[in-house]
């Protein structure tokens, strides 16, 4: 499955869904028996996940758990050796893609003005020209970008590109967000601003997974938490419960600021 398919994203405007070429949804998504090895290195062990409601979810762990891999596999953006993944009851499709939304540590932008990025996006789920740039600008307006909807995308700052990124993420109102350390090289405003994007899609009814390193983040946002540690899940607990009294040795570790081999 191509990545293109999963650049279609957006904001937290009050969007119909008429007129989208999907309207099936993808939850919940469950990860049966899914593993990865790469060079005799097991990079994923897991028996099963199953992702669903709207609560925010944080996956966590130290560097090289599988955190990002298995977030790929989920969304259909990469295959596991073996296991299998379903979307609602059924293996996932193209058409479906629709419903998920993808947002990258590096926001992938198309060379176009920013509010052209969101338009290309619309039109591509199926809303016709006049109410893909009627929406488009609601999503620019809940992102606060409209001031610069005729910019060049990739001209925008860090932040402002991520925010774009995370609008158009959300454009399509998609089903669940997958968010990959969408903070990590962004200044303490602009993390705030994405955060505060996030909660939004999540007060809507958009099921919300985050990858984060940033422990204050995950507490702010997170209402659980799923910990890998060598591509597998060793917790996955309510966050305040997570926070206060891990369970499983690894995470007491990474939570005391230990190295994790």
């Amino acid at each position: 499955m191509a990545e293109a398919r999963f650049s279609f994203a957006g904001g937290s405007a009050d969007i119909p869904r008429t007129g989208l070429l999907v309207t099936t949804g993808v939850l919940p998504i469950i990860g049966h028996k899914l593993t990865m090895e790469r060079g005799g290195r097991q990079l994923l062990d897991i028996d099963e996940i199953v992702l669903d409601g709207a609560v925010i979810t944080a996956i966590m762990g130290p560097n090289g758990a599988g955190k990002t891999l298995l977030l790929r596999c989920l969304a259909g953006l990469q295959l596991p050796d073996s296991g299998e993944v379903s979307w609602a009851g059924m293996p996932p499709d193209r058409a479906r893609a629709l419903r998920l939304g993808f947002v990258f540590q590096k926001p992938v932008l198309l060379r176009r003005s920013v509010l052209a990025n969101l338009v290309f996006a619309l039109k591509a789920g199926g809303l016709p020209g006049r109410q893909a740039r009627i929406v488009a600008g609601q999503a620019l307006k809940a992102a606060r970008l409209e001031r610069l909807a005729r910019s060049p995308a990739r001209l925008l700052s860090g932040g402002e590109q991520q925010r774009l990124a995370l609008a158009r993420a959300l454009a399509l109102k998609p089903d669940i967000l997958f968010l990959d350390e969408p903070t990590v090289s962004l200044d303490p405003g602009s993390a705030v601003a994405i955060e505060a994007m996030v909660r939004s899609a999540a007060a809507a009814g958009t099921k919300c997974v985050l990858v984060s390193h940033d422990i204050g983040q995950a507490r702010r946002l997170a209402e659980e938490v799923i910990f890998l540690s060598g591509g597998r899940i060793t917790e996955r607990a309510a966050a305040p419960r997570f926070f206060r009294e891990p369970q499983s040795r690894e995470a007491k570790a990474y939570l005391a600021g230990e190295i994790l081999a």
